[in-house]
């Protein structure tokens, strides 16, 4: 009896290091310290000298259920992008610059060119987000998952001086919400989805073309999580003070927006000023899903919210559509109890 007997293959561990080498070295960044294979990440902070307080932020999460998809699909090369998504924007969400990430990866089986795509999608999210991918983490858990099945998450730490957090506790009746659009469902609400969608989950069924879609169902749902660090640098570099921030995700509308406002102060968000993505018109169609459930689940288009003075609102708009993302005025916040009102 050894190690791969029971059901652990150290040899294929070593193989999907030497693959993802390629992909790690892209992210790269000028205060990694070393290579890849020691037992810890180093990161120089010496940059970060010359801020008064420089604050660390950091930022953990995971795919959810959307792994599910990528399995089904055969298609691991973006999964990646979401992981690094999911930390980064709320890093980026305290007005943060990621620095570094690391990834974990929980498997069944170790397929060393599978691994090696999963972490290509990590790296490709990091070079996005401009934080170097330091180091990480695959384990085979025979007899815990099936041997096809595996789970991702990561995180991340960032880092901002002080006096230029985002806080969101100026905030005020009157201020200008910005919404930046999301390029669909993100990695949030799978679970739902895919109650919604059982019935096509093979890959046959997420192979199929729907014109309303404009693609197949399993791209659709399968589009990475939009990395919105470069376009909240671009708002600031553009002099605008963003007041407060929010990363649409897990909980939607209702639970995410009102973690940026203070007390006394609600958010009026007008649901016309937007066209709704066509995959969450499919999703609340096809599994009858009522309104206030799909704002309180997906995040319906709009991936991050952003406060600010409504003299900075058409510079903000400018600055992220600028950056590639697309921005539109959703609303504004208005004196009131904490809360969300969508109308």
């Amino acid at each position: 009896m050894d190690y791969k007997n029971s059901g652990v293959d150290i040899e294929a561990g070593y193989k999907s290091v030497e693959l993802m080498k390629e992909y790690v070295k892209g992210t790269m960044r000028p205060e990694v310290l070393g290579g890849l294979g020691g037992f810890s990440g180093a990161f120089s902070l010496k940059a970060i000298k010359d801020m008064e307080d420089p604050v660390l932020l950091s930022g953990t999460d995971g795919c959810g259920t959307k792994v599910k998809l990528a399995i089904i699909m055969d298609k691991h090369d973006t999964i990646g992008i979401d992981a690094v998504a999911m930390c980064v924007n709320d890093v980026a969400c305290a007005g943060g610059e990621p620095l570094f990430f690391l990834d974990y990866i929980a498997c069944g089986k170790n397929y060393p060119e599978k691994i090696a795509m999963i972490v290509k999608g990590v790296a490709e999210g990091c070079k996005m987000s401009e934080c170097a991918l330091i180091g990480g983490e695959t384990a085979e858990h025979p007899g815990l998952m099936p041997e096809e099945d595996y789970d991702l998450a990561g995180f991340s730490v960032g880092v901002i001086d002080r006096k230029d957090m985002i806080t969101g506790e100026n905030i005020k009746d009157g201020d200008t919400l910005v919404a930046i659009a999301s390029s669909g469902v993100h990695s949030n609400g799978f679970s739902l989805v895919r109650k919604v969608f059982e019935d096509k989950l093979t890959k046959e069924g997420l192979d199929t073309y729907y014109d309303e879609l404009g693609r197949t169902l399993g791209e659709a749902l399968l589009e990475p999580t939009r990395i919105y660090v470069k376009a909240l640098k671009s708002v600031k570099n553009a002099g605008v003070k963003i007041k407060g921030c929010s990363h649409i995700t897990g909980g939607g509308f209702y639970e995410n927006i009102p973690r940026m406002l203070p007390d006394g102060i609600r958010a009026q968000v007008n649901k016309d000023s937007y066209e709704v993505p066509a995959i969450f018109k499919m999703l609340q169609r096809e599994g009858n899903i009522d309104e206030h459930m799909m704002y309180n689940t997906f995040n319906m288009g709009v991936g991050m919210v952003l406060a600010v003075d409504p003299a900075d609102a058409d510079r903000t708009v400018a600055a992220i559509n600028e950056s590639g993302e697309k921005a539109f005025v959703l609303g504004k916040a208005v004196a009131g109890e904490k809360g969300v009102t969508i109308c």
